[in-house]
């Protein structure tokens, strides 16, 4: 028997129970903070040799120095020609979409003049540098690789990093074939929160980044998070998440198989169902149970789906609506007649995936999207990594004369009131000047 939690909103205590439900807890625990602290330390202080010692002591890993932690473009690019045409192929089409889709997110400066002659503006320029962190432990993801750098590229970021752990100096070909495919510069055998600190702060070999992007676990994570202010971060990703809400038309086996999707990424994955047919969600449970055991990775599902799942009853579909966005999911499947008309009653979801024919698994590879989504509810106030998490913005502002005397007016006012003399003095002096 499948153990996975039954929820209703008919239930007196459904508001508690989903909130326990959707609480997270990032895995910052003392023993956590204080390994990470000490990492960041070390590294900032010692780089190199501690990159040498973490390498070895954490992954396994012997190295002498530093730089032969850096994998040379040759190696990609052999790892590129070594695959089978197919997976080439599906690794190249991929990425050829990402970039597709990433190109409509490009932002362009402007320039506005008033009629007193005042411009104003913004003005947008891409990142010099950044670390694209791509996850190795439980799985390889040539696919982070993917939705991280191309978004950077299509920016016009100069220099784009990656680092991934190799436990004793493995990594997967299909991730060196990926850095070759998305255009990524110089790349690093490092995981953790070394690699977190060696580039944020840089080391003799490892060059300081000015953004770190791409998820990690708990150490990583917590990395990110003290490092922020030196460098800046995409977020603090929590655990991968699906939400699927389902009229109870779909095939089960089909909404089970999207639930397995993200709950054989790791224990921690949530996998929720949401449907107004009781019967469809015992169906659903019944073709889990049927199709787990065939599942590769059923010893991380069942774990993942017994402690983070949950089939949810609900009236009808509108109160659906409204529990998701509660929940806020990183992805959001609407497997219903109407998917549109759905959508537009639902306003916080990392990545909507409509209808029937739109499994998650399909955004994750090849879709177009970054799958880099917001977690743990975050999607309440975060977007999907893309192109502007690349780019600055700069104001613009060049009085004319005509305008100066206008805004210094104004701002001599305001600035008087909050008792800010010399505010108040250096809009003032400008107010009599003649017109160029």
């Amino acid at each position: 028997m499948l153990d996975i939690q039954r929820l209703s909103t008919t239930q007196p205590d459904f508001e508690a129970r989903l909130a326990a439900l959707t609480d997270w807890d990032d895995g910052a625990t003392h023993a956590v903070e204080a390994a990470v602290d000490s990492i960041l330390a070390r590294v900032r202080h010692e780089g190199d040799r501690a990159l040498v010692d973490y390498t070895r002591d954490l992954d396994g890993y012997h190295v002498e120095q530093a730089a032969e932690l850096e994998v040379p473009p040759a190696r990609w690019q052999a790892a590129l020609e070594a695959l089978e045409p197919e997976d080439r192929k599906a690794l190249e089409t991929a990425a050829a979409r990402v970039e597709a889709y990433h190109q409509h997110q490009r932002q362009e400066s402007w320039e506005t003049t008033e009629p007193d002659g005042t411009k104003l503006g913004q003005r947008i320029r891409p990142l010099e540098r950044v670390g694209v962190y791509v996850p190795g432990g439980k799985a390889a993801y040539p696919s982070s690789v993917l939705m991280n750098a191309i978004p950077a590229r299509v920016a016009g970021v100069r220099e784009v990093i990656m680092v991934a752990p190799a436990p004793g100096g493995e990594i997967a070909p299909m991730v060196l074939a990926a850095a070759a495919v998305a255009g990524v510069d110089r790349l690093f055998l490092l995981g953790g929160a070394q690699a977190v600190a060696a580039l944020a702060y840089g080391t003799e070999t490892v060059p300081a980044v000015d953004k770190i992007v791409g998820p990690g676990n708990a150490y990583v994570a917590e990395a990110k998070r003290r490092v922020f202010g030196h460098v800046g971060i995409d977020m603090v990703a929590g655990p991968s998440e699906i939400l699927v809400i389902c009229d109870g038309q779909t095939d089960p086996e089909w909404t089970a198989m999207d639930l397995f999707s993200q709950a054989e990424h790791d224990e921690d994955a949530r996998a929720l169902l949401i449907c107004p047919e009781a019967r469809y969600l015992d169906e659903v449970q019944a073709a889990m149970e049927r199709l787990l055991p065939e599942m590769s990775r059923s010893e991380i599902i069942r774990p993942s789906l017994a402690r983070r799942g949950a089939l949810i009853c609900v009236r009808d579909l509108g109160e659906a609506a409204e529990v998701a966005d509660r929940i806020a999911p990183e992805h959001l499947e609407l497997s219903v007649v109407e998917p549109e008309r759905l959508a537009s009653a639902i306003d916080h979801a990392g990545a909507i995936f409509m209808g029937r024919y739109t499994p998650e698994a399909i955004g994750d590879y090849c879709a177009g999207p970054s799958h880099v989504l917001p977690t743990s509810r975050t999607a309440r106030f975060a977007s999907p990594l893309g192109v502007y998490d690349f780019c600055k913005s700069t104001s613009l502002v060049q009085c004319s004369p005509a305008g100066s005397r206008t805004l210094g007016a104004i701002a001599a006012r305001l600035a008087h009131a909050e008792g800010l003399t010399a505010h108040a003095r250096s809009a003032e002096l400008r107010l009599e000047s003649p017109d160029e």
